[in-house]
């Protein structure tokens, strides 16, 4: 089930907390990253806080407001890459792309703030900017272990067509002779939800290109057609 971005309050121990996580069911801390800021859509970044990545979600907790802090599971995130272009954003990020229930509904171009507050449900991208962007490459190595960690059952799979990629794959294929300031992971079993923003990243991952030629020859043969019944 698809539960996409959602705010996260529960937090343990002293001073501004850490996050509770479902240990029970196997969930374990994996990184802490201090000092990042998250920017929601289209929004202000938040002051920084600090981003902690478990085995099953990420969650960045305010280390100003003990009452802010969000979550979304690995399994909602459909893309993340290393962004460092600055025509997409003025800081070096991390970049996601957050599968919700209103894509899967087809509810494009939703708004995600509603007479000023929020909706977190509508929510689609998210940019978590740390203050040393020499820590870019560890966290993108490690969003895409514990990807891998989270892979989505997959129903059925049609004989002849092969669709899906390892993770190796999706990252040598993405950065070989690519330097656009953009390096990518996309969950091979999530589809890529709409961007809140003016980027179109599922284009930058995956292009089908058609040849023109097929079209112009149609054109030439329909062309002929009419001229022989003249």
């Amino acid at each position: 089930m698809v539960g996409g971005l959602r705010l996260f309050t529960q937090r343990v121990g002293d001073g501004a907390g850490a996050p509770f996580l479902d240990s029970g069911n196997g969930e374990e801390l994996i990184h802490v990253q201090p000092s990042v800021s998250i920017v929601l859509a289209n929004r202000p970044p938040d002051s920084p806080g600090t981003l902690y990545i478990s085995s099953k979600q990420v969650v960045w907790l305010s280390d100003v407001d003990i009452a802010k802090g969000y979550a979304v599971d690995f399994l909602s995130l459909s893309l993340h890459a290393v962004s460092t272009d600055p025509e997409a954003y003025p800081s070096p990020c991390i970049y996601t792309q957050i599968d919700t229930v209103e894509d899967r509904d087809d509810s494009e171009g939703s708004d995600s703030e509603n007479n000023g507050t929020l909706d977190l449900s509508k929510i689609t991208e998210m940019r978590l900017v740390p203050s040393d962007p020499n820590q870019l490459d560890t966290l993108f190595e490690i969003f895409c272990k514990c990807a891998e960690l989270n892979p989505e059952p997959i129903e059925e799979v049609e004989e002849g067509h092969n669709w899906f990629f390892s993770a190796d794959q999706m990252v040598d294929e993405g950065t070989e002779g690519d330097d656009s300031g953009w390096h990518f992971f996309q969950n091979p079993t999530n589809s890529i939800g709409n961007s809140n923003g003016d980027h179109d990243l599922a284009h930058s991952v995956l292009e089908l290109q058609i040849s023109d030629e097929r079209f112009e020859d149609a054109e030439e043969m329909e062309g002929d057609s009419n001229s022989s019944h003249q």
